[in-house]
């Protein structure tokens, strides 16, 4: 069965009328005689989107039954058993009621396009999945309701229904969009022109990109190579030299020309990996393409001009950004550069050679070879100088023996094992030496220059040129397997280096602990200064390192304009220094990765407090409102001269004034308490208290009408607090005892050891186990219900106080049901001095 089509109406915000493009689109379907019905379309009460539903079918809805309530749902069976050609089906993200077949109904759908029934859906924006945590940092509403991008972009047809801000919010201002009593705070709130804004190009982004998917899809099928400049795509071509930074600027400003271009950085490196730019330097480089708002790639190629234009092609690029050649103009007489190929076989991309200061600037000295160390080329030397005399004397010795084509041969020997040992040039030598050689005491006529065998002259020749080819095969060999085994000792410090690190605490002191035991050094540091003036800080160090130490140290690595990598020990050779850049690197991420942290820490540490601002506004806003609206209301019927109240009524007034005062002073209370912890402004004065005498006189002094019943004896310990903040802690508790339980709340005490326990029991609703912690969260009252009077501050301010005077507050269930808040606190004498260590307990069942 062939699995139907699905079209899916995507909304950049609610009410730009996603449903009514929907329901135009049935309409136009059903004039042209297709069978169209409703599976479930939400029309919220607007007028105009019921009215475009009329005329259409509209299949019975599922009845679901949660909780007691009966719920609608998409009848996915009903669906199927009328199989019509096209169903609609609205709010593709809903979260179908539990019981449902499926839990959304975006699953509903699939099962339908399974059964080959098409489908129009529609959806906004907010509730793709990819999109969930740019909606909510941009409108500060997180959607619970999402459906995977992955099956919208799966849709046969995607389209934008788009309205601009400003004729949204008249829409919602003229009521066609929520009812009247919503509309202001909508406006206020999620509706606000800057959310509407970032959220229509959201949607014009995400369609775009689906649209380009399709295009690289069509391509890809119809087999087509030509770029198509659909966006002004630019590709800059990075070999990891100094001129990098340039061309990066130069493209990011041609991408910027028109509106949507995209930057991408390409550094092309060959195939086998070992040949490459500085570490640090390509590092640089990808922190500048992050910068310019572009994208940094590596690709693999024997060829680099090949490799950058297939990159070009595949990614559909309109231009390619490559600098101007630092060889100098003899050497691509020799062999043309990578810009001129790039040019040479561009086709119809565009290419931009961009000038530099390093253009021209590259200096080719021939390379005797000191890859393979000084003591090999001087072995090399040696035996390009003596081996051809001595096996010249050898073979004249015993020329009975052999004849020319040994002879030949074995110089030949001799020029392989020069190249082994020394390298080119003392293979090139040795080579015209023997050949030399060869021709003046092994060939005819002898002990001349003269030959007069062509054979002779042709086999000597050959000698040469078969010397020299070798000689040539063998160098670049060594210097192949030199660089692959220098790469791979590069690559394995730089694994055992990140895999080390990712368990460690202190990447930092872990990465200058590595680069001291893998180079042999005495210390490493990182340090850091603003200016030249200013003395080093140190950032981290190993042990033994000295500041004094970083003008005179082996290797002092830039990580950036204000901090360096030191190294202090012995002298590095080159290619440690290669992999020094390596570590210079690390130190830089680990660094970075430090400041995101604390930055993350900031802004975490901002939102938690913007947070509770929001929180303390939403709670204080009515929990003041209340009581101030009492004494209002109390003091105005005193004041009225046209009505006469009892004394009983003029009493109940003034009571009802002074328990309303009681609730703002309390409140007041709690919210300095509050901003004088968070501000660190607490400072405890300990004395030595008896627990039972505090229990007592704040029992006394509660402004609640419930009872507190004490059970502790004079044989509980005193403890150590600071008298005042022990009062306001039990106070707080206790009122919120006496708010959640209408009947005697029990206060127990007993000695642990070197602490005192105090137990505050109510046989209230309880809490669950898994609010035990929340509760003493600011602005917290269980559940969020609004019963009860208070912003949940009590509980939280009792906390901090007890935080302050070193001792502890939790919550515990109580035996048979309730809560019980513990206390403790340090004891004032050690056991075995003072008071004996026995005390009453409450026992309950």
């Amino acid at each position: 069965m062939t699995r139907g089509a699905l079209r899916v109406y995507l909304g950049s915000a609610p009410g730009v009328g996603k449903t009514v493009a929907m329901l135009s689109e049935a309409q136009r379907r059903i004039d042209r005689g297709t069978d169209v019905v409703i599976g479930v379309c939400e029309s919220h009460g607007r007028a105009f989107t019921a009215s475009m539903a009329e005329g259409i079918e509209a299949l019975p809805l599922r009845r679901v039954e949660h909780r007691g309530v009966v719920l609608t749902e998409l009848d996915v069976e009903a669906v199927v058993n009328r199989r019509p050609e096209v169903v609609l089906v609205d709010e593709l993200a809903h979260t179908n009621a539990p019981g449902a077949p499926h839990g959304k109904r975006w699953q509903d759908v699939d099962e339908i396009l399974e059964a080959g029934i098409d489908v129009i859906s529609t959806v906004n924006i907010q509730h793709l999945e990819s999109l969930n945590d740019v909606v909510e940092s941009i409108t500060g509403v997180r959607q619970l309701e999402t459906v995977p991008d992955e099956f919208v972009r799966g849709a046969d047809q995607v389209e934008l229904v788009d309205m601009s801000p400003e004729a949204l919010r008249r829409r919602l201002a003229h009521g066609n969009v929520y009812a009247a009593e919503k509309v202001d705070g909508a406006l206020a709130q999620y509706f606000r022109v800057g959310n509407l804004s970032a959220l229509r190009e959201l949607s014009l982004l995400w369609v775009a990109d689906r649209v380009e998917e399709g295009l690289t899809r069509y391509r890809a099928a119809q087999g087509i190579t030509e770029s198509w400049p659909t966006r002004e795509r630019v590709v800059v071509a990075l070999t990891g030299g100094p001129e990098g930074r340039t061309l990066l600027r130069r493209g990011a400003q041609i991408a910027s020309r028109g509106s949507g271009g995209e930057l991408i950085a390409v550094h092309v490196t060959a195939s086998d990996g070992l040949v490459a730019a500085e570490i640090d330097e390509v590092e640089a480089l990808r922190r500048l393409t992050s910068e310019l708002g572009g994208t940094f790639q590596t690709v693999r190629g024997d060829d680099t001009a090949d490799a950058l234009l297939a990159f070009a092609r595949g990614v559909n690029a309109r231009q390619v950004v490559i600098g101007a050649s630092r060889r100098k103009r003899w050497q691509e007489l020799l062999s043309p550069g990578v810009g001129q190929q790039v040019v040479a076989d561009s086709g119809d991309i565009d290419v931009q050679l961009v000038s530099h200061d390093w253009t021209r600037s590259v200096k080719a000295p021939l390379r005797i070879g000191p890859e393979l160390g000084r003591r090999r080329t001087a072995a090399g030397w040696v035996m390009a100088l003596l081996g051809p005399v001595l096996l010249t004397w050898l073979l004249d010795l015993t020329g009975q023996w052999h004849d020319l084509p040994l002879e030949v041969q074995l110089f030949l020997l001799l020029t392989v094992c020069t190249a082994l040992v020394g390298g080119l040039w003392p293979a090139l030598v040795t080579a015209g030496a023997s050949s030399l050689l060869i021709n003046w005491f092994f060939t005819e006529p002898r002990h001349t220059l003269t030959i007069s065998d062509p054979q002779n002259l042709v086999a000597l020749s050959v000698f040469l040129g078969v010397a020299i080819a070798v000689s040539s095969v063998v160098h670049l060999s060594v210097r192949r397997a030199a660089a692959a085994r220098a790469a791979q000792r590069e690559a394995a410090a730089l694994a055992s280096s990140a895999e080390s690190l990712l368990g460690e605490e202190d990447q930092l002191q872990a990465l200058l602990l590595q680069a001291v035991e893998f180079f042999g050094l005495d210390s490493a540091a990182v340090v850091s200064r603003a200016s030249v003036r200013e003395e080093w800080a140190v950032l981290g160090a190993t042990e033994g390192f000295d500041v004094s130490q970083v003008r005179d140290a082996s290797v002092q690595a830039s990580i950036d304009d204000e901090r360096s990598l030191v190294l202090s020990g012995r002298v590095l050779t080159a290619d440690d220094r290669r992999l020094v850049s390596a570590f210079t690197a690390r130190a830089g991420a680990v660094l970075h990765r430090a400041e995101l942290l604390r930055e993350a820490a900031r802004a975490k540490a901002l939102a938690k407090d913007n947070r509770s601002r929001t929180a303390l506004l939403a709670a204080v806003s009515h929990d003041l409102r209340t009581p101030l609206a009492a004494i209002k209301a109390g003091a105005s019927s005193l004041r009225a001269q046209d009505v006469s109240f009892s004394d009983a009524d003029r009493a109940d007034l003034l009571e009802s004034i002074e328990q309303s005062a009681d609730r703002l002073t309390g409140l007041v209370a709690n919210l300095l308490d509050l901003s004088r912890l968070q501000g660190g402004a607490v400072t405890p004065r300990p004395e030595r208290l008896s627990l039972r005498e505090v229990v007592e006189d704040v029992s006394a002094g509660l402004t609640t009408t419930g009872v507190v019943r004490s059970t502790m004896s004079s044989a509980v310990p005193p403890v150590v607090a600071d008298r005042g903040l022990l009062e306001r802690v039990l106070a707080n508790v206790l009122e919120n005892a006496q708010r959640h339980w209408a009947g005697e709340v029990v206060v127990t005490g007993a000695a642990l050891s070197d602490r005192v326990q105090l137990r505050i029991v109510d046989r209230g609703p309880g809490v669950p186990r898994a609010a035990k912690e929340t509760i003493f969260a600011p602005f917290q009252r269980f559940g969020d219900a609004p019963r009860g009077n208070g912003v949940g501050l009590g509980l939280a301010v009792a906390r901090g106080l007890m935080d302050a005077m070193n001792g502890t507050i939790s919550a515990e269930d109580t035996p048979g049901g309730g809560l019980t808040i513990v206390l403790e606190l340090p004891r004032a004498d050690p056991v075995g001095h003072g008071a004996p260590d026995v005390a009453e307990r409450e026992t309950w069942s």
